[in-house]
């Protein structure tokens, strides 16, 4: 392999959910590079989209130069294990993106030998090209590296770039859990639903398509707030507004969301060490 065709090697490492998600995301955008991934337990999502796709799946890391880049998709538990074993594709020009919850770049620059590191937090709804990614490039990452990590995530969804890497705790709390906290939303509506006298399929049913609704009106309306869509949708003394003043209530929705976020933060940053 020449040093050309090494510098485009993009090696993912690890393929569960996530890891598929974004190698969707690059399989339907247009992979920048030659691509291979490492995953020992290949579901049978993985093996299909590597087929149509061209590429490459291995169980361990395959021998040959340095890859240009890195993509670690494993379980944070896993890098102990599995870091010395990527020796084999990480060299100091590697441009190494990581999106293990918890692992902070210092604890990768000491067990794999890059200079460059890039930390991001994708969603779930990566799986359907509507992900965000939040993410950190630390100072030794170049520009040209930045963009190419930038084209990589994108595969999968809107991309936004904070400036310290403390705040990726803040918005794995956000978005990298928030997929979860919309689900409980539909899931709570539809019982509430239920309670009401609807029977539950019908219920379950009504919620899940105005959760659903309600997201892509404000995905299409991006000029307009959620206070503002919030308000067009409630009439004075209607039944919105009735439903509303329990929800904003002093100890209502407000306040739990934010221990919500607030307990998630302060978990994301226990994991980190």
């Amino acid at each position: 392999m020449s040093s050309a065709s090494a510098a485009d090697r993009i090696v993912f490492v690890g393929a569960g959910k996530m890891g598929t998600a974004l190698l969707s995301g690059l399989a339907r955008a247009g992979a920048p590079g030659c691509v291979e991934v490492i995953e020992p337990h290949p579901s049978t999502e993985l093996v299909a989209l590597c087929d149509a796709r061209g590429f490459a799946l291995c169980g361990a890391p395959p021998a040959g130069p340095p890859a240009g880049t890195l993509l670690l998709a494993i379980k944070p538990q896993m890098l102990e294990s599995v870091a010395p074993a990527l020796s084999k594709v990480v060299g100091p020009e590697t441009l190494v993106v990581s999106i293990l919850a918890g692992k902070r770049i210092a604890d990768l620059s000491t067990r794999l030998a890059a200079r460059a590191f890039v930390r991001a937090m994708p969603n779930t709804p990566a799986a359907i090209g509507r992900g965000i990614t939040g993410a950190f490039a630390n100072a030794q990452t170049s520009a040209p590296q930045r963009g190419l990590a930038q084209r990589l995530l994108s595969a999968a969804g809107e991309v936004v770039w904070v400036e310290r890497e403390e705040l990726i705790d803040a918005v794995t709390a956000v978005s990298g859990s928030g997929p979860a906290y919309v689900f409980l939303l539909a899931e709570c509506l539809a019982a509430a639903g239920a309670a009401a006298g609807l029977p539950e399929d019908l219920a379950a049913r009504l919620a899940r398509a105005t959760v659903s609704g309600a997201g892509e009106l404000m995905h299409r309306t991006p000029e307009l707030s959620p206070a503002t869509l919030r308000e067009n949708v409630t009439s004075p003394g209607g039944t919105t507004a009735a439903a509303l003043a329990v929800l904003m209530a002093q100890d209502g929705l407000a306040p739990l969301m934010t221990r919500a976020v607030e307990a998630a933060k302060r978990r994301a940053a226990e994991l980190s060490g």
